[in-house]
């Protein structure tokens, strides 16, 4: 009988889950796998810290909705990997991590690396799993795979001991599968009462995150807010799974962007809940008013009723829910009856939204220098106007200014950090995103503070050949933590806030890339075409005002005081 080693069992399992690249850094307790991925045509995207090749991983499960797997080696690489992990968990996203470990024999003899990883991990993931038999490797991949994607998406971590991978077995005692489930759950009489519930709302708003995305249900969307006329909005992963130009979305459903958002979501009588989750980005759910009626749908029954009584909590699928209720709507031929109820609302909305917009224009169209951020942030968002353009957002006062301007037309092509706020995505992110899309443009909007995290990610994309586009806005620190410590202490701590002035464009060049360096407002533009047309991974260096406070900074002076 045919003996195989376990790292080829795992490489075997992984090509039959489909999987076609892994972003990685190599280490010896996991050559054993890297011995045989090639012979399975399964590419191995090498970065230069673990931390990005999770982040990488990341955000391929985000952008394809399908799990990213990352590989990292014991102890340090392990722990390299965990701000990642928390990220990817907090966004919900699907990866699996898989980490090498010392062997089951040498626990405890203090042997190279060694230490206890699951216990770090468990409470950071959707599962721990350890496999201590060779025989079963394949088992546990499969397991590890399948409950990433299954339900609510999530980071699952599966820990290989180096002598499980070298060990060899007979192939016929080896348990394989390869098994994937597929559901879209939806309840028909919860979706009676919900199309009840709008038909008795004046004011109703739609509010559709990440299990919108995730469900694919975007199609099912436009075609509910269309046969209703309600107004919509997008958080989170769910950003343009109704396009933001589509006369019935009125873009972000945070309350600090420019538009519609807070009106809505201080006058609105009825919320229809899809996917998304009550967070501080949401007041906690206090931003809504207490008399109003509340409907939430989620796949995962943890986020029905966080912060917030629920008048109908629905445990579903997006897509099965909204499916249901369009036909539900046909069948009672009532869309007429539902649009002209929600006119005069829309043209409420629609007036405070441009109320809003009018008041933010001043700033997206300063002239000052150095630079305002939100005019950077606009250049930007008007340069990168095709459909398959993509944008990411990364760093903290810079997140939110990009996240106050982005125009998302199509669902997957805007993304940062979340919830979790972890700085130091941006690259990681952009990279991943010009690997899948290698003919859209992809530009990367960065704060300074932020770059230094993963600098030698630039030494990656121009390694690969990935020609993306970074700019860098640049107020010589850290400034989220600066204002919200001058907001709450009256003045900034400048060790520890303060950078200073950095030459990043010019250190891109030396790596074998493209740098500018930008002080005016107009030569925003320029350079950007000339960095897109340049065919290399280039750097933008864009000196912008160090004295702007975002509302990011405001929340963050309040940390820890949101109650009364």
């Amino acid at each position: 009988m045919s003996k195989i080693t376990g790292g080829q069992i795992a490489a075997e399992a992984l090509r039959d889950k489909g999987v076609k690249q892994i972003f990685t850094l190599s280490g010896g307790h996991i050559s054993p796998i890297y011995k045989y991925l090639k012979e399975f045509n399964i590419t191995l995207f090498d970065t230069r810290h673990e931390q990005n090749a999770v982040f990488m991983a990341e955000a391929y499960g985000r952008m394809t909705r399908e799990p990213g797997i990352a590989m990292v080696t014991a102890g340090p690489g392990f722990t390299n990997a965990l701000s990642a992990i928390a990220n990817a968990f907090m966004a919900n996203s699907p990866l699996v991590l898989i980490s090498g470990c010392v062997g089951v024999e040498s626990v405890e003899k203090l042997d190279l690396q060694d230490m206890r990883q699951a216990p770090v991990i468990e409470p950071m993931v959707k599962k721990a799993l350890v496999c201590h038999t060779t025989e079963r490797v394949a088992e546990f991949i499969d397991m590890a795979y399948r409950i990433s994607i299954t339900g609510r998406p999530g980071p699952v971590y599966l820990e290989l001991p180096v002598d499980i991978l070298k060990r060899e077995v007979e192939n016929d005692t080896v348990k394989r599968l390869n098994n994937l489930t597929q559901s879209s759950p939806a309840d028909s009489e919860q979706a009676e009462q919900l199309i009840d519930m709008l038909e008795e709302a004046k004011k109703p708003i739609i509010i559709a995150g990440s299990g919108a995305w995730y469900s694919d249900a975007g199609e099912e969307l436009v075609e509910f807010v269309e046969k209703t006329g309600i107004p919509a909005f997008t958080m989170a992963g769910g950003r343009g799974v109704i396009p933001d130009t589509h006369p019935l979305c009125f873009e972000s459903a945070s309350a600090i962007r420019p538009g519609a958002a807070l009106a809505a979501n201080m006058g609105t009588d009825l919320v229809l809940f899809l996917g998304s989750r009550l967070s501080l980005m949401f007041i906690f759910g206090d931003i809504f008013p207490k008399e109003t009626k509340f409907i939430q749908v989620d796949i995962h029954p943890d986020e029905i009723g966080r912060n917030r009584n629920i008048d109908l909590g629905i445990l579903s699928d997006i897509k099965g829910l909204l499916k249901i209720c369009n036909r539900r709507i046909d069948e009672r031929a009532n869309a007429d009856k539902l649009q002209s109820r929600f006119k005069e609302w829309v043209d409420a909305v629609k007036a405070a939204d441009a109320d809003s917009k009018k008041q933010s224009q001043p700033l997206w169209e300063s002239e000052n220098t150095p630079i305002h951020p939100m005019r950077l942030a606009r250049e930007v968002n008007r340069f990168m106007n095709r459909e398959d353009d993509i944008v990411i957002a990364d760093g903290g006062d810079t997140q939110i200014w990009m996240g106050m301007t982005r125009t998302v037309v199509k669902p997957g092509t805007y993304m940062d950090s979340g919830l979790y706020g972890c700085l130091a995505v941006g690259l990681s992110y952009t990279n991943t995103a010009k690997y899948l899309n290698p003919e859209s443009r992809v530009c990367l909007i960065i704060g300074d503070g932020s770059t230094g995290f993963n600098f030698m990610e630039f030494e990656t994309a121009i390694r690969k050949n990935l020609p993306i586009v970074v700019v860098i806005s640049n107020d010589l620190g850290w400034g989220m933590i600066r204002h919200s410590q001058e907001l709450a202490f009256g003045e900034a701590i400048e060790d520890g806030t303060f950078i200073g002035t950095v030459p990043y464009h010019r250190l891109v060049e030396e790596l074998g890339g493209k740098g500018f360096f930008v002080e005016k407002p107009e030569d925003i533009a320029p350079a950007l075409e000339e960095a897109f047309a340049c065919g290399k991974t280039a750097c933008i260096n864009v000196m912008t005002d160090p004295t702007t406070v975002s509302p990011g900074s405001v929340a963050l002076a309040n940390l820890g005081t949101y109650s009364a």
